[in-house]
């Protein structure tokens, strides 16, 4: 197989997560209500965790790696920004979507990355499509949930609208394979401002969804989401 059927196999698979993470949440039916609210708190918690592992151990170490300090903070700061002006602008025009909105905010400069990575030979590359399936299935359980609270949604056409939001990846790894490999500025500049709004997204979505009153098992879901990660860091570079 050649190198950009890789590229294109790799992205789509990580975002065929995405439809996955929704049929575990259509199919979710948890007998115990206690048990239930836990198991979609931990999803959530274990989402922070792969994505917070995604942030420290492949963008911002690629990151920072072609970039002077003061221009890495300013990408970092931009994609924060950038992500709270979007959910600034969904919440003012009351969209169902937000969780989409940011999942693919998150899938798209991500994979732009992934398939600079593979074009200038990173051995992170096989780690960091990793990381972004991981992400996405809890991205995709959230947000499956989030559009099927609102009427103008079927479960069945928010699972196909996510299988095609899949495809996005590797149109996305394209342009990054075939124009950005000779960039390394520009690519740490994309994984910077992808790690930014991943941390606002983190904290804004996500982390506050996951605590849950006297449960204390749902926290732990982002410290095996994080391990998850340190792992697959750990058995590329040995």
């Amino acid at each position: 197989m050649s190198l950009l059927l890789t590229v294109l196999a790799t992205t789509l698979l990580a975002g065929l997560a995405m439809p996955l993470g929704a049929l575990i949440a259509y199919f979710e039916n948890v007998s115990s209500e206690w048990l239930e609210q836990e198991f979609r708190h931990s999803v959530m918690a274990f989402g922070g965790g792969a994505l917070l592992s995604a942030v420290a151990l492949v963008l911002v170490p690629e990151g920072i790696a072609h970039l002077d300090p003061l221009p890495a903070c300013m990408w970092l700061m931009v994609g924060g920004l950038s992500f709270m002006a979007l959910d600034i602008y969904l919440n003012k025009i009351d969209t169902p979507a937000t969780q989409l909105a940011a999942m693919l905010a998150d899938f798209i400069p991500e994979s732009i990355a992934l398939g600079a990575a593979f074009a200038t030979g990173s051995n992170n590359a096989f780690l960091l499509a990793a990381l972004i399936a991981l992400q996405n299935v809890p991205e995709g359980f959230s947000a499956y949930r989030e559009l099927n609270d609102s009427s103008a949604y079927r479960p069945q056409k928010i699972i196909i609208m996510f299988c095609l939001m899949a495809v996005l990846g590797p149109i996305a790894a394209m342009s990054g394979y075939l124009w950005l490999s000779e960039s390394p500025k520009v690519i740490a500049a994309v994984m910077l401002f992808a790690s930014g709004g991943i941390l606002y997204s983190i904290f804004q979505d996500l982390a506050p969804q996951a605590k849950l009153e006297n449960r204390w098992a749902p926290p732990m879901g982002a410290v095996f989401g994080f391990g998850l990660g340190m792992l697959g860091l750990m058995l590329t570079t040995s």
